[in-house]
């Protein structure tokens, strides 16, 4: 009887669990905030005891409601009041500004010294001269601004003007035409099977991708 408690209460929590996830959004699967961090973590603990509890499995359960309706509250709160947010969420600290490190900001931000050139360097930056300025973010991540010989050359400085790029649609996956990108992209399958044979493929099986761009541009990977 235990067993098959065991087997319900984990559907539910999975189930809960996914449900608070959706309402919180995408923010908890990215760059974590502090208080997002501890959230996740004790959401994620709660659901773990709500798969194994079987005397009372509604309290876990409310606990986790409990903790998505107040992250989502403070989501709210930090969107419309910046106090708020810099309050819950810490605010943005100059770690090296032209040449200088800043010895206080780095204990303020509870950052050495060693694991501030281990952060330059997982940016891509093994002298410190290059770096014009460096910000500890929020969330934990070091965001720098190259000194202006040391960035990459873009267009503009060769004074080039290059055709805008755009994101490809998938209209062909594993085999299968997307019905309902083909259509959005105003494509058909007559015009779909003319690049196809012209890119030397008989049958839409053998193509494992196939994306097109805004320019009708056809490009097809071939499944192995």
């Amino acid at each position: 009887m235990d067993f098959f408690k065991v087997i319900i209460t984990s559907i539910l929590s999975a189930v809960t669990l996914f449900v608070i996830a959706k309402i919180m959004g995408h923010k908890q699967m990215s760059q974590l905030d502090f208080f997002d961090y501890i959230t996740g973590i004790t959401i994620g603990s709660i659901a773990a005891e709500l798969a194994t509890e079987l005397e009372n499995p509604w309290k876990p359960l409310v606990a986790m409601v409990v903790y998505g309706v107040i992250t989502v509250i403070l989501t709210l709160v930090t969107s419309k009041l910046p106090k708020a947010r810099k309050f819950i969420n810490g605010s943005p600290t100059i770690i090296m500004n032209n040449g200088k490190i800043y010895r206080k900001n780095m204990k303020k931000a509870k950052l050495d010294l060693s694991e501030f050139m281990v952060m330059c360097r997982q940016e891509g930056h093994f002298n410190l001269d290059d770096i014009q300025t460096a910000i500890f973010e929020y969330n934990g991540r070091l965001t720098i601004l190259p000194k202006s010989h040391k960035r990459p050359a873009n267009p503009e400085d060769l004074n080039l003007s290059p055709n805008p790029e755009y994101i490809g649609t998938e209209v062909i996956m594993d085999g299968r035409i997307l019905e309902e990108n083909l259509k959005r992209m105003g494509l058909d399958h007559i015009w779909l099977e003319k690049q196809i044979k012209e890119q030397g493929f008989k049958k839409v099986k053998e193509i494992f991708l196939a994306t097109c761009d805004e320019n009708k541009q056809l490009t097809l990977f071939k499944a192995n």
